[in-house]
């Protein structure tokens, strides 16, 4: 329970992180496939978080 919240959090906060630099560097092309990996990799990590929590309650 405790490794999907910790993996909730931790998703969520990357993919924020990802989402907010990508807004602010969208001139950079470069910058742009970086931050969006960023943000992918950060929504897969916070759904495996949900999964697991969901499958913890079950």
């Amino acid at each position: 329970m405790i490794f999907g919240i910790i993996a909730l959090i931790i998703g969520v906060l990357v993919l924020a992180v990802g989402i907010y630099s990508l807004k602010q560097e969208k001139d950079d092309p470069e910058s742009r496939k970086i931050y969006t990996i960023a943000a992918v990799i950060g929504a897969a990590v916070a759904l495996v978080g949900v999964i697991r929590l969901v499958l913890t309650l079950l």
